[in-house]
């Protein structure tokens, strides 16, 4: 049986759990929260033990794995500390909010030959699957500029939650839901961050609401220009506004949140894939998590690729509040 234990017991990761506990040979062994109700909802559902800290869990409890939901800020200490103690760790995104975390929690589960895997579930999302292919078949010719946003009426709900507070989110909606569109925007066109320039607004809040980034990428040597903006304040309730667009020497593939466009010379070629529901990508991250635990499967949502996104977001609020065009670490 692999043991699961659920660190972060808000709505994810309440849901997440019960994901795991329902998964053949994965079971959910306890949880942790520091807020009081949260565990005890936890313990009706799952009839588990509940903890107070992470300390107390692992002086407690025999495991092979953490899922952790907790805010942004808290993510290194809880998942190096069970890194530590030999677990495998699902985290979900942001991985950290600081690039030298996320080189640390790379560097320890490599040297213990533990799995570190960060939610960014469009890896398992059949859209961004097939604009991925588009782009590897060569239809486009050279990929050479990007262009990709992301709006959603966040601040709304997030301004007096922890989201809103900078000491527990780490920053705003960039390093929130804009944390999809980066991994989106690199994964899709299998890129790294060189360079960004960034302008950030807080529109009067705590933490930054709309950014807007003109990034440049490298893809095995080429370049590509990108353009990424991201609204916290928004229209898309409940889901957000989504668009990526690639264009090529030889054509263009996008996406508008629906349809998926494709464009040869005079022709263009659409579709309209059904969006895949939220629960069902959650369960396939997971099952991708455990299944690569336990050497059964490749890991398709390796910490390397949350660290690049770490790494560009970190130098696009340094590049906002210097003004200065700034190199992004990383690699």
């Amino acid at each position: 049986m692999f043991r699961v234990a659920g660190i972060g017991l808000g709505n994810l990761g309440v849901m997440e759990c019960r994901l795991f506990d329902e998964m053949d040979g994965v079971s959910i062994v306890a949880g942790v929260d520091p807020d009081e109700d949260a565990r005890g909802r936890f313990a009706d559902e799952f009839d588990v033990p509940t903890y107070e800290t992470v300390e107390e869990l692992l002086d407690s409890e025999f495991l092979d794995a953490v899922t952790i939901a907790s805010p942004h800020t808290q993510h290194f200490d809880q998942a190096l500390a069970a890194l530590d103690a030999g677990l495998h760790v699902h985290l979900e995104k942001p991985m950290v909010t600081d690039l030298g975390g996320a080189r640390a929690l790379i560097d320890r589960a490599d040297e213990a030959t533990l799995t570190l895997a960060v939610g960014y579930q469009r890896h398992f999302d059949p859209r961004f699957h097939e604009l991925r292919r588009i782009v590897d078949s060569g239809r486009i010719g050279d990929p050479h500029m990007v262009v990709c946003h992301l709006e959603q009426e966040w601040i709304q709900w997030t301004k007096d939650e922890w989201r809103g507070d900078p000491a527990l989110s780490g920053g705003g909606q960039l390093y929130d839901s804009g944390s999809h569109l980066l991994d989106a925007m690199l994964w899709v066109t299998r890129s790294k961050p060189i360079t960004v320039a960034a302008a950030v607004d807080h529109r009067g809040y705590d933490v930054d609401v709309n950014s807007a980034l003109a990034v440049v990428l490298d893809r095995d040597g080429d370049r590509l220009t990108a353009s990424v903006a991201v609204s916290g304040e928004g229209p898309s309730v409940p889901a957000p506004g989504e668009s990526l667009r690639i264009i090529g020497t030889e054509g263009m593939v996008s996406f508008d949140g629906e349809t998926i466009e494709v464009t040869e010379g005079d022709v263009t070629y659409r579709a309209t894939p059904s969006e895949p529901d939220f629960e069902r990508l959650t369960e396939k991250k997971l099952r991708n998590f455990v299944d690569a635990a336990r050497d059964e499967a490749e890991l398709a949502i390796p910490a390397e690729d949350a660290l690049r996104v770490t790494a560009l977001t970190e130098a696009a609020y340094e590049s906002a509040t210097t003004g200065r065009r700034v190199n992004v670490g990383g690699d």
